[in-house]
């Protein structure tokens, strides 16, 4: 299995995107969470199986894991947006996208030190990085002008409204992610 450069970095620029549009919504959505303790115990099921990935870095930092993992990262988020469309704002959907992201981020420091290994290339980590600062901006501006059309084109300034019609644009861009990393590997 390797690696196709050009295809990795348009998904590095694609999922920084991605995040920079999607980087407010979590605070609405997650406003059904009134019991400040679920943070707390998040935040413990999320260092404590931080540590648990930590310890098999031996079997999982090779370049079949990293896509497996990422894959499967991709789709957890691309399942967090759909629960999101269907339950809308209720405690269940806001539990649920929170479980989903704090699965997310239990595979994010594995991530950052598989990537570096399977790129190896000091030039294509840098291009990397550049991607990711580029599409994090892109995702913020277009997350600025997506809110401002609501508001003075639409006349939409209903925040909930403002970020379920996001969630459609999130959903198509998700799943253009997951098609861009599928590409990103080569099987031979």
């Amino acid at each position: 299995m390797k690696l196709k450069e050009n295809y990795f970095l348009w998904y590095k620029l694609l999922n920084s995107s991605f995040t920079g549009l999607s980087i407010g919504i979590l605070f609405t959505i997650y406003q059904p969470l009134t019991n400040p303790s679920i943070y707390s115990l998040g935040g413990i099921v999320l260092a404590a199986a931080m540590l648990v990935i930590a310890k098999f870095y031996d079997r999982l930092l090779n370049i079949r894991k990293f896509f497996q993992i990422s894959m499967g990262v991709e789709i957890v988020i691309l399942m967090t947006l759909l629960i999101f469309i269907v339950l809308q704002y209720t405690f269940t959907s806001a539990i649920l996208v929170y479980i989903g992201y704090q699965f997310t981020f239990i595979f994010g420091g594995y991530l950052v030190r598989a990537e570096t290994l399977v790129a190896k290339d000091k030039e294509l980590l840098g291009k990397i990085d550049i991607n990711k600062q580029l599409g994090y901006l892109i995702g913020l501006g277009l997350s600025f002008i997506f809110y401002k059309a609501l508001k003075y084109g639409f006349e939409l300034t209903i925040a909930k409204t403002q970020i379920y019609i996001l969630h459609y644009f999130l959903i198509s861009l998700q799943t253009i992610i997951i098609v861009v990393l599928a590409n990103s590997f080569n099987w031979k």
